[in-house]
């Protein structure tokens, strides 16, 4: 298993669950206006290419990737900010989301560890 993302939740803002069939990602950078929105990370680097197909694993909860906007990879890593969206579209509609398979989210908390695997 080739891991090209590891993370960690830090700090969960008191809206994460605002958004039906969405998470957000976001490092300490994180405006203050979405802060109480996002799951909180550290930056990590991305070692490889994010893409569909690949499995983005919430402790040992399993999404199989199914689009990649094109901006994501990028947001990530620079600022630990990426939108995840469980909708299982194949389509990319926002640049900055990463989508995976539509089945319930996951139960995530502060430790939550997050890995993007092929």
């Amino acid at each position: 298993m080739n891991v090209i993302y590891k993370n960690q939740i830090k700090a969960m803002g008191s809206m994460v669950t605002a958004f039906e069939g969405m998470l957000l990602l976001f490092g300490e950078s994180a405006p203050a206006e979405l802060k109480d929105f996002c799951y909180s990370v550290e930056v990590h680097p991305i070692h490889g290419t994010i893409a569909a197909g690949q499995t983005l694993m919430f402790d040992d909860q399993e999404y199989k990737i199914t689009a990649v906007g094109e901006e994501a990879p990028h947001t990530l890593e620079g600022l630990g900010h990426c939108t995840i969206n469980f909708s299982g579209q194949t389509e990319v509609e926002l640049p900055g989301t990463i989508y995976v398979e539509n089945k319930a989210m996951p139960k995530v908390s502060i430790g939550t560890i997050l890995k993007i695997v092929e």
